[in-house]
């Protein structure tokens, strides 16, 4: 009895310790990461207006110590729609300025305020980039070491925004001098404005104020696959289990680029849904910080060959 009793001693706090061990491992691969939708992200340490409208503001996240750091512009997603706004990605945004990188995260109208959607969006995003070069004259930011961080629709504006140069110069959203990219992370973006199977289709056409077909020209200088190459290299980073926004898009799109002749690396995050990558506490953050500091840094994707 004595034996017996002890066996139980042991084996029941055996068996607590593994449950526990299997509830944080289902936490790192990134099971509870929608709460980041939630969880109070880390304090901006700047709110900065880059515009008169009640959206056009930016969050800035500093490193800490001296000297003049790279910059991510992060820009959020939501399918483009009011009701979603930049809070959640302050978590990706305070991992980034530990590992030493500056964060600008920006906010913009989207469909559902006075002004979102085509062209004030795409507008809203553009001038927020080139506002940096006003924010670096107070703070400590290396403007030539710059890249463009986003996430689901924020994905497809960071692309964009990459590709923004190529415009004509009779589009609306042109610019003469946009702020240089040295790369771009695309995190479970939308990277084809046409294709048709995500959880934002029907979003898409209240973006572009309209279908595809109807609005032909206007889609050829929006969707990011259109506007290839872009001439600088990108890391479309997707989990391989995202019901929001598929695999398949970041597939085509990093073969579309590569075709083109741009430096484009897809990572596959293994087990990983639509917002692990975008929480610094899932399993997918190691490798999104790392494609963020390698492009920073070395102009080229991380372990890139």
């Amino acid at each position: 009895m004595f034996n017996h009793i002890s066996r139980s001693v042991i084996l029941i706090p055996l068996a607590l310790a593994v449950i526990a061990a299997v509830a944080i491992a289902c936490a790192r691969l990134g099971q509870s990461s929608r709460d980041v939708l939630t969880r109070p992200a880390p304090a901006a340490d700047h709110r900065i207006a880059y515009g008169q409208n009640e959206f056009q503001f930016g969050d800035l996240r500093l490193p800490k110590g001296e000297g003049r750091r790279p910059v991510a512009i992060v820009i959020h997603g939501g399918c483009w729609m009011s009701e979603y706004g930049l809070s959640y990605m302050g978590h990706l945004s305070g991992a980034l300025a530990e590992a030493g990188v500056a964060t600008w995260s920006v906010e913009y109208r989207r469909v559902g305020n006075q002004g979102g959607g085509w062209p004030g969006t795409f507008e809203d995003v553009a001038r927020a980039a080139d506002h940096l070069r006003t924010i670096a004259k107070t703070h400590p930011l290396d403007l030539n070491q710059v890249v463009a961080v986003g996430h689901s629709a924020g994905g497809h504006l960071a692309l964009w925004l990459a590709a923004r140069k190529l415009l004509p110069k009779d589009s609306p959203v042109y610019s003469p001098d946009p702020l240089p990219l040295r790369g771009v992370v695309s995190l479970a973006g939308i990277t084809d404005l046409r294709r048709t199977g995500t959880a934002c289709d029907a979003n898409v056409t209240q973006l572009m104020g309209g279908s595809a077909k109807d609005k032909a020209a206007i889609y050829g200088q929006a969707s990011p696959i259109e506007l290839l190459p872009l001439g600088i290299p990108s890391a479309i980073i997707q989990g391989s289990i995202d019901s929001i926004i598929p695999l398949a898009m970041a597939e085509d799109y990093a073969d579309a680029a590569k075709k083109k002749g741009d430096e484009a690396k897809l990572v596959v995050i293994e087990k990983a849904g639509h917002f692990e990558v975008v929480d610094p506490k899932s399993s997918a953050w190691e490798a999104v910080r790392d494609e963020v500091v390698a492009l920073l840094k070395t102009g080229v994707p991380a372990k890139s060959k």
